[in-house]
């Protein structure tokens, strides 16, 4: 972090951007306005490299061929690797996710090199699309509440041994493998498949990305009233019987 600013940096928006996931960038902005931060926000389009010298990257969801797009010119560009080597945040969602580890299934079928940033490998389902609300209980050595979020995703994601879930499933599937884990993180690098925008339903997961830029413990109170509405209201929503 600069003296003055946090720098946010959302990546490949004319890729990565197709349900919403935008909406982590403002609601990160917004945490951080309410502690009276300053945010140099960065909207990276693909044709542009990416910064080194962000602190907290964003990377959201999109179709197959914009997947495999983006992780081309990611994995020629560099800087997003760069800058997870300097001790960046990276926050991903879906097709960023699945982007951010070993491997992944492409539009043609074939098997795509991810950028290595997470030890997690991802296949492609054949049965039904994991689609719908999901709970779960967030990894408690992150010290978070439970986790609210919507999946659309046909993809399937396996942790290595150096990925520790981050959630695991009360409601929905998750990674799709059947053993109700979701999403994954090491270190600084975070992957889920939630959307909703998840930072709008789980305000602390943005708060968390903030503390770890900042390098604190702790920070200083906000308003959370309208979240607490929000997240109370999907997750009664989403345990409802259809």
């Amino acid at each position: 972090m600069s003296d003055n600013s946090l720098r946010l940096v959302w990546v490949y928006p004319d890729l990565l951007s197709t349900y919403g996931d935008q909406g982590n960038a403002l609601v990160v902005e917004r945490r951080a306005h309410q502690r009276g931060l300053q945010v140099e926000r960065y909207d990276v389009r693909s044709d542009q490299p990416v910064p080194t010298s962000g602190d907290i990257y964003l990377i959201g969801g999109g179709e197959d061929r914009p997947q495999r797009l983006a992780a081309e010119r990611l994995r020629r560009d560099g800087g997003l690797q760069r800058a997870v080597g300097n001790g960046a945040i990276v926050f991903s969602v879906c097709a960023g996710y699945q982007i951010l580890g070993q491997e992944f299934i492409n539009d043609l079928g074939q098997r795509e090199p991810g950028l290595g940033l997470l030890d997690v490998v991802s296949t492609r389902g054949e049965g039904d699309r994991c689609v719908g609300d999901v709970l779960g209980d967030i990894d408690p050595q992150l010290g978070l509440p439970p986790l609210t979020g919507f999946e659309n995703h046909q993809g399937i994601t396996h942790l290595g041994p150096s990925a520790r879930p981050l959630a695991r499933v009360t409601l929905g599937r998750g990674n799709g493998t059947g053993d109700g884990t979701e999403g994954a993180y090491n270190g600084t690098v975070f992957g889920t498949y939630m959307h909703g925008p998840v930072l709008a339903r789980n305000p602390l997961i943005a708060d968390l990305l903030l503390k770890l830029a900042l390098d604190v413990n702790a920070l200083p109170p906000t308003d959370d009233r309208w979240y607490e509405a929000l997240r109370a209201e999907r997750m009664n929503a989403a345990q409802q019987p259809a």
